[in-house]
């Protein structure tokens, strides 16, 4: 005796489902995207932009030298261990960005 596998779809529900979970869509929206995938697809190109956009100003932002007069703020070690970890973090998810972009 044979067991012919199929799986009905569900593959491709499931790759539906996590891009409507993506764009924190809810269950309704489904149907449409399986529907019609253009407009999701301009709202995740959208989303990207500004995810990217997002890490190049947070990047901006822990490498800029402030002006701030000459004030002085004291932290604690561990404080200042956390901001640089977080911006390393920064730092290596914008070269990686930068990396797979196609050459133009």
């Amino acid at each position: 005796m044979t067991i012919i596998e199929h799986d009905f779809g569900i593959r491709q529900r499931q790759v539906e489902r996590r891009f409507r979970t993506l764009l924190s869509l809810d269950a309704l929206h489904e149907a449409n995207v399986r529907a019609n995938p253009i407009p999701y697809l301009e709202r995740a190109s959208e989303r990207i932009y500004q995810l990217e956009k997002a890490l190049f100003d947070a990047l901006q932002a822990a490498t800029a030298i402030p002006d701030d007069g000459g004030k002085t703020v004291s932290i604690g070690k561990a404080e200042h261990q956390r901001l640089l970890h977080c911006r390393a973090i920064v730092e290596s998810a914008y070269a990686q960005l930068v990396a797979d972009q196609p050459e133009t």
